[in-house]
């Protein structure tokens, strides 16, 4: 697989928060890497939304960019605001919720 980052211009100064954008009633996400030993994703996540339980076989860190979330790993929650940050533990059940609006950039290292 490619190992070269996608979807954002290179040599260039971002706010990645900007990167993605909110849409009504959605989960939005753009993927920055996807290879066998990493995965990035910026994710826009519409009041309400998530993404439901579920396993990765690498560890994986969510940086909050904007708003508020929430991430349960197991059975307990865990709130982020804007430059918080929490890793999910490789093969532990996870999710993540938007309290509100809420952006996130997602790095999994396998």
């Amino acid at each position: 697989m490619d190992g070269k980052m996608k979807n954002i211009t290179k040599s260039e100064v971002h706010v990645l928060k900007n990167l993605v954008t909110y849409m009504e009633h959605q989960v939005v996400s753009k993927t920055l890497v996807q290879n066998e030993n990493v995965s990035i994703t910026l994710f826009a996540f519409d009041q309400g939304e998530e993404i439901s339980a579920h396993e990765s076989n690498g560890d994986a860190m969510v940086v909050c960019l904007d708003g508020v979330g929430e991430v349960t790993i197991q059975d307990t929650k865990y709130r982020l605001e804007e430059g918080m940050s929490i890793v999910m533990p490789a093969k532990q059940p996870h999710a993540v919720f938007g309290l509100e609006q809420f952006k996130m950039m997602l790095t999994v290292v396998f």
